[in-house]
């Protein structure tokens, strides 16, 4: 079987490893591009059968560059994003300016499917920097090339996740978290397998033109997410709703570190439901079933953060 050639990018996020190691098993030829290939390159070789992934540096976007990568590929898929910036205009850059060049190759050099990944629940958000950036990529990418896919997923999760990774270390130290917007913001998260699987049908199907919200099989707070980690790590800690002005307060302080914890961009997201809405399709419309759910996996890799690792659960101890 002849080798497709996929241009990636943002492959050594959660999702592209994932995708790499899934898209190499079906004869997928995948050409990953990074910005440090030798911090990078440890990593992503081991996700892929030999012969099927090539590891391109690419520091700054010089055209020409580019035109070679798209020229070999038929299809480009772009999982590159942000959730704070370092920079003024970080958003911008990567969210809109990004993604409308990388359409305009694509329809200039012909490609089969452009694969862009968004967000869900952004549509509201009209306060939000972050996600006034996503839907202006998502607008520059329709006006640029008609055959692009946009998926827009809620929370993705796993144990190489920044969420529920995070948030079960701060749960396990922290006497009390706290809940903004009274935990009641909705979420459907979805695993990155089966994120992973949604890719893959899209590749082997005949769809283009097309949002896809992505979503995982179930319907959950903020405050059931919380309890649900806590139950998993067996901590009992206090869920404290913040009063709004309080809230700002913290975020304006929280994103003053290296790595923010919040920002109040973040903080003006939470204001927003993160599920399925009527404006698009979602993957169970297309019989993409996510079967995933959110406790059950979060059960496989949570003894890390329990007192006693991974001998704190005596059915590990008994097999």
């Amino acid at each position: 079987m002849k080798q497709k050639e996929i241009l990636l990018f943002g492959a050594t996020g959660q999702i592209g490893r994932n995708l790499i190691r899934k898209l190499s098993k079906n004869n997928y030829k995948i050409i990953a591009v990074t910005r440090n290939i030798h911090r990078a390159g440890y990593i992503l070789k081991t996700q892929a059968n030999p012969g099927y992934l090539e590891l391109v540096e690419l520091k700054n976007f010089k055209i020409n560059k580019i035109d070679e990568l798209f020229k070999r590929s038929s299809i480009c898929i772009n999982l590159i994003g942000i959730l704070y910036e370092k920079k003024k205009d970080d958003f911008k850059l990567i969210h809109s300016d990004l993604p409308a060049m990388l359409s305009r190759k694509a329809k200039e050099f012909q490609l089969d499917k452009f694969i862009h990944l968004s967000a869900l629940g952004i549509e509201k958000a009209q306060d939000s920097k972050y996600a006034l950036s996503k839907l202006e990529g998502e607008k520059r990418i329709r006006e640029n090339f008609k055959k692009s896919i946009i998926l827009k997923p809620s929370i993705v999760y796993s144990v190489d996740d920044k969420f529920t990774t995070k948030f079960m270390s701060l749960l396990s130290i922290l006497p009390l978290m706290p809940l903004y917007f009274e935990g009641k913001t909705k979420f459907s998260p979805i695993h990155v397998l089966d994120l992973v699987d949604i890719i893959n049908n899209i590749l082997d199907s005949k769809q283009d033109n097309l949002i896809l919200e992505c979503i995982g099989p179930e319907v959950i707070t903020f405050r059931e997410i919380m309890q649900k980690l806590l139950n998993s790590i067996n901590k009992k800690r206090i869920l404290l709703p913040l009063p709004y002005p309080i809230a700002i307060v913290t975020a304006k302080l929280l994103q003053l570190l290296p790595n923010p914890l919040l920002t109040e961009d973040q903080l003006r997201l939470l204001k927003h439901d993160n599920c399925k809405s009527e404006n698009y399709k979602n993957n169970f419309d297309f019989g993409y079933i996510s079967k995933r759910k959110f406790e059950s996996e979060i059960n496989k890799y949570s003894y890390n953060w329990r007192t006693g690792g991974q001998f704190a659960n005596q059915e590990i101890l008994r097999k």
